[in-house]
C-alpha cells in the first residue's frame, strides 16, 4: 500500500483563507501565506489552494497570491478555481502550482482536461468534484458547479469515470452534504468513485475527529485525506494526524 496523504485546504477569499459549513457561513481562518508555510514545517505532504470565488465572479485566480504562497511551502501545491484555459494552467504552474484543478469548466468544457492532460501530463490535471445526494436517486450523487451554487444533471460516479478517461491523473472529491460538519466523510460517495476509477481520490469534507481520516482510509478507499476546519483551528497538527493513522497501521511519511 502506497503511503497515504494528508492534505490541508486553503479555501481563500478576498486573500483570506475561509471555512463554512455546507459551503456557507464563512468565517475567517487567517493569512493563506502563513498557513500555508505553517502546514509545510509541520509536515503535510501537498497542500491545496482554492480560490473559491473566482468562478462565481467570473474572473481568473488571483496570481499573485499563489507566488507568495508557492514561496513559503516546499510540499506539492495544487491551485483551482475560476481555471477555464490551458493557458491558465500554464501560467500557474509557471507560478510554482505543481497542480491545477478545475472543476466549473471541466463540465462545461469536458475536452479542456484532454487538452491539459496532453500538454502537461495528467499528473498535473486535478478534476475537482463536488457533489451532494441525489434527491431523486437513491445512491448516486449530483455534481455541482461554481463553488456549490449550481446543481447539474451529472451522476458524479460516472463523471469521474468519464474524467479519468478525459485525461484527469487525480479526482479531489468534496462531499458538499459533509462539509464543515466535523461529523466525518461521506465514505459511500468515495468509495462509490475510489471503486470507479484507477486514478487517486482525495475525500474532502467533513473531518472532525482523526477517526475520520481513518474512516475515509479503509472504508472510502481514498487514497489522500483533504481537511481544513481541524487544522486551521488548531483542533489537531500535521504530525497527530500522521501518528494516529500510523498507529492504526495506515503507512504515512512520517
Amino acid at each position: 500500500m502506497l503511503a497515504k496523504r494528508i492534505i490541508p485546504c486553503l479555501d481563500v477569499k478576498d486573500n483570506r483563507v475561509v471555512k463554512g459549513v455546507h459551503f456557507l457561513n464563512l468565517r475567517d481562518a487567517g493569512d493563506p501565506v502563513e498557513l500555508g508555510k505553517r502546514y509545510s514545517d509541520e509536515g503535510a505532504d501537498e497542500l491545496v489552494f482554492l480560490d473559491i470565488t473566482a468562478t462565481i465572479r467570473s474572473r481568473k485566480t488571483i496570481v499573485d497570491l499563489v507566488e507568495k504562497v508557492a514561496e513559503n511551502v516546499f510540499i506539492p501545491f495544487t491551485v483551482g478555481g475560476g481555471i477555464s484555459s490551458v493557458d491558465q494552467i500554464d501560467q500557474l504552474l509557471r507560478s510554482g502550482a505543481e497542480k491545477c484543478s478545475v472543476n466549473t469548466a471541466a463540465v462545461q468544457n469536458p475536452n479542456l482536461l484532454t487538452e491539459a492532460a496532453q500538454r502537461f501530463g495528467n499528473q498535473c490535471i486535478v478534476l475537482a468534484i463536488d457533489a451532494r445526494r441525489s434527491k431523486d436517486r437513491k445512491g448516486h450523487w449530483q455534481v455541482t458547479v461554481k463553488a456549490g451554487s449550481e446543481p447539474t444533471d451529472l451522476d458524479a460516479v460516472e463523471w469521474a469515470i468519464k474524467a479519468e478517461k478525459l485525461g484527469a491523473g487525480e479526482i479531489l472529491l468534496t462531499s458538499m452534504d459533509a462539509d464543515g460538519t466535523k461529523t466525518g466523510y461521506d465514505n459511500e460517495l468515495n468509495k462509490a468513485v475510489s471503486d470507479a476509477v484507477n486514478v487517486p481520490v482525495i475525500a474532502s469534507g467533513g473531518a472532525g475527529e482523526l477517526e475520520h481520516l481513518y474512516d475515509a482510509i479503509v472504508q472510502g478507499g481514498a487514497d489522500a485525506v483533504l481537511m481544513a476546519s481541524i487544522t486551521h483551528f488548531e483542533n489537531y497538527t500535521i504530525n497527530q494526524m500522521k501518528e494516529y493513522l500510523a498507529s492504526r497501521g495506515i503507512p504515512v511519511n512520517l
